[in-house]
């Protein structure tokens, strides 16, 4: 584990965030700034995924259910290399914008939405179930 390599991802996706929701005055601050740390040990050496396949069947799902934290999953998936670019967390929050909050979202990389607040839980029962079904794998 590349502990300084991983210090710097974080960094960087606190300023993401706090650039982001400053720029649209919305969001809140408390989970992408005080779990950046989780979000680069998780996305830079806990998850296995593909940016160039974000349907890959085999894929670790990463289900947040934040709300107002959505910046968290934004600026992780522009880290990772999904096509999330600089100017799309840049546009957080804005009308037609692929990184809309927590909202219906169809960015690539984002597993579920938000839905009604405090689902996370049951949004990944439901996800597992449902892979576990897919795949028969009980």
């Amino acid at each position: 584990m590349n502990k300084e390599a991983l210090s710097r991802a974080a960094a960087e996706a606190r300023g993401l965030a706090i650039d982001a929701v400053h720029a649209c005055s919305s969001g809140h601050l408390g989970l992408p700034l005080g779990c950046a740390d989780l979000g680069a040990v998780l996305f830079g050496e806990g998850l296995c995924f593909n940016p160039a396949a974000p349907k890959w069947l085999n894929r670790d799902r990463f289900i947040l259910s934040a709300g107002h934290g959505s910046m968290f999953i934004y600026s992780w998936l522009h880290l990772a290399g999904f096509k999330v670019s600089g100017q799309d967390v840049a546009d957080f929050r804005k009308l037609h914008s692929i990184t809309p909050g927590q909202q219906v979202d169809e960015t690539e990389g984002v597993e579920a939405t938000t839905g009604p607040l405090g689902q996370g839980v049951g949004n990944a029962v439901g996800y597992a179930l449902y892979l576990a079904e897919t795949l028969k794998l009980g």
